[in-house]
């Protein structure tokens, strides 16, 4: 069993998105993602892999292949395999979610 506080992990960088790579495992893969105001995490995809996008803190606007919505913090987002998701920060809070993939993504 591994075991990971997220409070610890959360940073944010004025200039880019910071992406913590939680767990990865043959059939899983997750990161902790932080999104300061006025950014935008992504486009994001993958063509086998399903990703479940969940709002730690703050409120974001998804776009998913084209398709847009708004969540808030405690809501959780599934995006199907070929989807291109980019997420940007809806409010002048910080963004804080989590981005799970499975099976892990295809790398380079």
């Amino acid at each position: 069993m591994e075991i990971r506080n997220l409070q610890d992990l959360v940073a944010f960088d004025e200039d880019s998105v910071t992406r913590t790579t939680l767990f990865e495992t043959e059939r899983m893969w997750s990161e902790l993602v932080c999104v300061n105001r006025n950014q935008t995490y992504g486009p994001v995809g993958d063509d086998r892999s399903e990703a479940l996008f969940t709002i730690v803190a703050g409120e974001a606007v998804f776009l998913v292949s084209g398709k847009r919505k708004r969540l808030r913090q405690w809501r959780t987002l599934l995006a199907e395999p070929g989807d291109s998701v980019t997420v940007t920060n809806a409010s002048t809070e910080p963004l804080v979610l989590t981005v799970t993939l499975s099976p892990p993504p295809t790398r380079a």
